[in-house]
């Protein structure tokens, strides 16, 4: 039985390569809202780490190419430029 919590090992994954909530969701059995609070935590967490940084590539519009959403650690329904519902997922990254 893994003795680790979700939370860890979706940190250690971050440190492995970039990973999307819905990439988390499915490797972990989450749902992608219950990801992006676990990679809320993490991101506090590097923050108070020298040793570490949390890299955010934001959530970008299909259509327009808009990429400065207000939270890049969020899942957005739809472009607030152009209102279209195609958005990129932001993916995420521990780096050390």
């Amino acid at each position: 039985m893994e003795s680790r919590t979700t939370r860890e090992r979706i940190a250690d994954a971050l440190r492995e390569g970039p990973e999307t909530p819905s990439s988390l969701a499915d490797r972990f059995e989450v749902t992608p809202y219950a990801a992006l609070g676990h990679v809320e935590h993490i991101a506090t967490s590097v923050r108070n780490s020298a040793d570490e940084e949390f890299l955010v590539r934001p959530p970008e519009c299909r259509e327009c190419g808009l990429s400065g959403f207000d939270d890049p650690l969020n899942l957005p329904s739809r472009c607030p430029e152009c209102k279209h519902e195609g958005i990129e997922e932001p993916a995420f990254v521990v780096e050390t």
